[in-house]
């Protein structure tokens, strides 16, 4: 049941940031004066379409000075069925927009007037100036960052999960809260177990060192291999009511703290102690005025991590590769080692709704929510690469013909997206295949 609603959950949150981008695209080419014919949620089939009425200012002002008699004119009206395979339908020659809603959500598309660069027809994509296309062609990828800024905002006001070790804070406006660390399995014959140790027990200190995280724990227990050492620790036990005898089952539950001795193995031993631990929470940290300043470095940061993350990998992946056509077979393993990292390292569609948000949706909205600004930075990162698929892409094309003072025909762009839309499409069957090999 979890799995099927997170992968529901995960189908409409990727949706709603596919929309968001090309919501973007719709905001900056309407600014810009160049015709948007249809912005869609879902990909088609369609499923339900409206037609924005192209007078509709007109034949309000006209509705207002006549005294609001008659019917009042409607902004948007049901576009017929019998229209929507007209390749020069009504809606066209009226140069009006449509707004659909499709089966497929899988995102959705803006869908403007002449997207090539060489259409020059007035109101078109191609007849606008280098800076409005700049504009457009980047737009869908600030609403990317945008939506995350406005996540992490309000995850930096209930409380934001750490990500990175020099995770920007505001000093003097952050509150962290306090995590319990409770042991989840305790090894036979081990010190733990030794000492009376049990599994739920929560752990409050070590000798008189506070435990706020597992690594705490660790930590200590490196430091003081082979020593004996003490525990302090809350245990739930049932007491029954002194009123009533046993059998009535009259029983509650009493928390107890207790000191607990343990001499621990030394150093080098298969283990110290000899317990997992599982923790109540995240480690989050919270702010109040600062959280807007908090939530945009926090921002850039996953920016940088993505770039420094995506570079790692596609270094790992070249040398990988390189090593394979080594004489020395210690460097082929070497390299086998360095793809299998990288296949690791990759998720694609599969991973994510089926993995990824099934279980950020069991672990609460705080790690859903920050799942989905992650991956809205994702998007605006791999957006701004100079793919020609992406938009990052056809910007970098534009702008190298422009600089070269040649035409970029619809040919010739069309050619180079198409091959390099191939290629991504490949790219994502491959990790989707990683993906389901994973999975089961």
């Amino acid at each position: 049941m979890n799995i099927v609603l997170g992968v529901i959950v995960g189908f409409l949150i990727l949706m709603a940031l596919v929309v968001i981008h090309e919501y973007g695209h719709f905001r900056a080419a309407r600014k810009n004066g160049v015709e948007v014919e249809e912005f869609g949620i879902g990909f088609p089939p369609r499923a339900k379409a409206w037609l924005r009425n192209p007078d509709y200012e007109h034949q309000l002002t006209e509705w207002k000075n006549h005294g609001k008699k008659g019917e009042k004119p409607r902004k948007w009206s049901v576009l017929p069925k019998s229209e929507w395979s007209l390749k020069d339908g009504k809606y066209k020659s009226q140069k009006s927009l449509v707004f659909s809603i499709n089966y497929l959500p899988i995102g959705g598309f803006c869908s403007m007037k002449g997207e090539s660069d060489s259409d020059k027809r007035p109101h078109s994509f191609g007849a606008a100036s280098f800076w409005s296309k700049t504009k457009i062609l980047f737009a869908g990828v600030a609403m990317n960052w945008l939506a995350a800024f406005i996540i992490l905002t309000v995850l930096a006001w209930t409380g934001m999960p750490t990500f990175m070790e020099n995770q920007f804070n505001m000093p003097g406006d952050t509150y962290q809260n306090e995590i319990q660390v409770f042991v989840s399995h305790v090894t036979e014959n081990s010190p733990a177990e030794r000492s009376g140790l049990k599994v739920d027990d929560q752990l409050i200190k070590a000798n008189d060192t506070s435990i706020t995280t597992a690594d705490d724990v660790f930590a200590f227990d490196n430091k003081h291999a082979g020593e004996d050492v003490t525990f302090t620790v809350r245990r739930q036990v049932k007491v029954v009511d002194d009123t009533t005898d046993e059998s009535s089952n009259n029983q509650h539950n009493k928390t107890e703290e207790l000191v607990i001795p343990v001499k621990l193995n030394e150093k080098g031993s298969e283990y110290t102690l000899g317990i997992r631990m599982r923790e109540s929470d995240l480690l989050l940290h919270r702010a109040t005025w600062s959280a807007p300043i908090v939530a945009a470095v926090n921002t850039v940061q996953l920016t940088g991590e993505t770039y420094r993350g995506l570079w790692t990998m596609v270094k790992s992946l070249g040398s990988g590769i390189a090593k394979q056509f080594s004489f020395d077979e210690s460097t082929r393993s070497e390299g086998v080692n360095e793809l299998k990292t990288v296949g690791d390292s990759v998720s694609g569609p599969v991973g994510i709704i089926g993995v990824l948000f099934p279980a950020s949706v069991e672990s609460g909205p705080t790690t859903l929510a920050f799942l989905a600004a992650l991956i809205s930075v994702s998007l605006a990162c791999m957006n701004v690469l100079p793919i020609p698929a992406l938009d990052g892409g056809r910007f970098t094309l534009i702008a190298l013909f422009r600089i070269r003072r040649k035409t970029l025909t619809k040919e010739i762009e069309e050619k180079i997206v198409s091959r390099a839309f191939i290629f991504l499409l490949a790219l994502i069957v491959i990790v989707t295949v990683l993906d389901i090999t994973r999975f089961f």
